[in-house]
């Protein structure tokens, strides 16, 4: 086994949020071998219990502040739940948050605007002190929920993100769940290529061969 898979293996993976995007991820996390996750969501960990039954001790259901003291934390909730999933952690002290949201609105609703910013611009003004990297946000659920290891090649992943050291976290991640990690520069620079509605690569299903 490499450093590299040690190390993942042993991470303690949060994830904020266990809709579609939460549960694909969860899967696959545990799928790839990491032994140490914690999900949660608004509800409390209560609500969970018979869904990570299914994961044999790998996955635990905690609060919100539980998972935000992971090693790595994913925010997979709705747009209009980030300010409120957020405010529960009211610092970060250095750790990676993986932005896999979407500033997506209901059906029938008018797409929120966000005065210029990007959506991970957002979200790092909630998440004071986290190092911030968009991920896991431009492919849909089902796709995420698949192994990435197709025809012979591997699904493609872009991230993007301003701290160099959590960047490498995040590829090291991707790479041991199978994916070809793709970073593209800053945090707003790069995340505006993967961004909702505009980014020229939001929903882009490409494999690496």
């Amino acid at each position: 086994m490499t450093r590299m898979r040690k190390e993942t293996c042993n991470m303690h993976v949060g994830i904020i949020g266990v809709g579609a995007i939460g549960q694909s991820l969860t899967a696959r996390l545990a799928s790839a071998g990491i032994e140490n996750i914690t999900v949660s969501n608004s509800r409390g960990p209560e609500s969970l219990a018979l869904y990570v039954e299914q994961f044999d001790g790998r996955v635990r259901a905690g609060t919100v502040r539980e998972a935000s003291e992971a090693d790595l934390v994913i925010l997979a909730v709705g747009w209009q739940q980030v300010p409120q999933a957020l405010a529960e952690v009211p610092d970060w002290t250095g750790r990676i948050l993986i932005d896999a949201t979407n500033n997506y609105a209901p059906p029938g609703e008018t797409p929120p605007d966000l005065g210029g910013r990007t959506s991970s611009e957002i979200v790092a003004s909630h998440a004071p002190g986290a190092r911030v990297v968009k991920a896991f946000n431009h492919l849909a659920a089902a796709l995420l929920g698949e192994d990435p290891r197709v025809a012979g090649g591997n699904r493609v992943l872009f991230y993007s993100g301003d701290d160099e050291s959590a960047n490498e976290s995040v590829g090291a991640l991707l790479k041991r769940l199978g994916y070809a990690g793709i970073a593209l520069g800053g945090l707003v620079e790069g995340g505006k290529m993967h961004a909702p509605r505009n980014g020229p690569l939001i929903i882009r299903n490409l494999i690496e061969m």
